[in-house]
Order: C-alpha cells, then structure tokens, then sequence
C-alpha cells in the first residue's frame, strides 16, 4: 500500500497513535489520484528531487499527503506545516510521520503554536517552498538571510500570497523566483 519511510524525527502532531486511521484516508485519496501516482512511481525509479529540502505550509489533509509522499518518492526531504489549523486532519497528521515528514501541525493549535510551526518548517532552511498564504516564505524572508541563502524557488497558491510575495518584490527583499 505504501513505501515506509523511516519515522521523522522531528514533528509535532496530537496523537500518533491516530496514524492508522490517517493511512486509511491517505489511501483513498491515492485512489482517486491516479496521475499523481503514476508520477510518484516514476520518481521512485528516477530519484529527480534527491537531496533536496522542500518545506510546505499547506492543508494537513489526505490530498496533501499524497502530494508529500511522491515528493518523498522523488527523493526529497519534506517539512509540512499548516497553513490554516482548522483544516488540518490530525490523523493524515499521524500519518505522515511514518512516511519520514516532519510535520508540524494540530488542529485547531493556537496562533502561537501556528507561528511556531511555521518557524520550525522555516529553520530547516528549504530549497524548495510550496506555500499557501506565504506565510512561509514571509518567514524566511523576515529571518536572517542564512535561513534563505539555498533557496531556489517556491510554489504559491493563493491570491493573497501572490500579493504578498509581489510586495517583498516592490520592496527589492524577494530572494527567489
């Protein structure tokens, strides 16, 4: 059903023991998925992302698990934290940590804990972003530069991010593309 990662050492989620429940809900969604799984078994063979640290602010949910464990797949060291709390699912949460993702989210968790988590996706220094809302990228580029100095390029979602990421380009601080 699904390739074992080696769990991740670094995460903060509710409950791990919701992990069953969250494969079960990530598997179903790899079912109505089918190019992204075949996408995901190529890079199985190919590798594309070796080497890479790729941090996502994201939905926790079973949608985007699928998403992180064909990067995995590819290669890559992925970081996940939320970008809204009230949409995370707690058991995809769960889940991802035996996939190898250090995942930095609760439901419903504090503005203060938000903040927190996003710092932590931020400090393993990315190379690769997917934000939505920019709140990620905001932080990296808020932090003393070394937190984006390998940064090659970033994903953005959402309208507002998109403004937000043309702001730091008007202002001349935008470090990748």
């Amino acid at each position: 059903m699904r390739a074992r990662s080696a769990p991740a050492a670094g995460h903060d989620v509710a409950d791990l023991s919701l992990a069953e429940a969250g494969q079960i809900r990530i598997a179903w969604a790899d079912g109505q998925m089918p190019v992204l799984r075949s996408i995901r078994e190529r890079f199985e063979r190919e590798t594309p992302l070796a080497g890479l640290r790729i941090a996502a602010c994201l939905h926790v949910t079973s949608e985007t698990a699928n998403l992180l464990r064909t990067l995995i797949a590819g290669g890559a060291e992925v970081e996940l934290c939320a970008s809204n709390p009230l949409t995370t699912q707690d058991d995809v949460a769960a889940a991802l940590v035996d996939h190898g993702v250090e995942v930095h989210a609760i439901r419903g968790e504090s503005e203060d804990a938000y903040g927190a988590h996003v710092i932590a996706a931020a400090a393993r220094v990315p190379q690769i972003t997917l934000d939505d809302g920019a709140d990620l990228l905001s932080v990296l580029h808020a932090s003393d530069e070394s937190w984006s100095a390998g940064l090659i390029g970033g994903t953005e979602e959402t309208t507002t991010g998109v403004v937000r990421l043309r702001a730091l380009q008007d202002e001349g601080r935008l470090r990748c593309p």
